[in-house]
């Protein structure tokens, strides 16, 4: 995400402390607790950087993850080799803050976590999300992502699927 007013970059020492997405656990966890995931390897996390002003204008974490095989949906468990987890990335927390909200960045930074995963060097078959909310869900929902069946809030799109979703939009 290098074009438009934004770059993307890891998150290191930028000032974080203007950052306000308007959901406390978000904030909370970007200004108390990211650098300890981060310290830990539990988390990568990525900033997007206003281009003008430099300040934090969203954020999202990765992981990598797994998911239990029968939590799939039929159709795509039976296309998948029978063992008993499915590795995946696991996008920890997305925000944006709420300056830049409403000019799509939350889908950008979306984008970005699927093409990060779909280019590393570890296997993924999919991008998996714990939506906080149903406008969370309905975000995730709206590119793609399927709700798995025991999990309700959790939502997945297979990397393949989420490159020809996210590329067009």
């Amino acid at each position: 995400m290098s074009q438009g007013p934004f770059r993307l970059e890891l998150l290191a020492r930028q000032d974080r402390s203007a950052f306000d997405c308007g959901a406390p656990e978000l904030n909370a966890y970007f200004h108390q607790r990211v650098n300890q995931d981060v310290k830990r390897h539990y988390a990568a996390c990525f900033v997007a950087i206003h281009k003008d002003d430099n300040g934090i204008a969203g954020y999202y974490t990765l992981s990598m993850s797994s998911v239990q095989l029968p939590d799939l949906p039929d159709a795509v468990a039976k296309k998948l080799p029978r063992y008993p987890q499915v590795p995946v990335a696991r996008l920890g927390r997305l925000a944006v803050d709420l300056r830049y909200q409403g000019q799509q960045l939350g889908g950008a930074l979306l984008a970005d976590a699927v093409y990060r995963t779909a280019r590393s060097e570890i296997a993924a078959y999919a991008i998996v999300v714990d939506a906080k909310d149903s406008q969370a869900t309905a975000f995730y929902e709206h590119f793609g992502f399927v709700k798995l069946a025991r999990s309700p809030r959790t939502l997945f799109l297979p990397l393949s699927a989420a490159i020809k979703k996210l590329g067009n939009k």
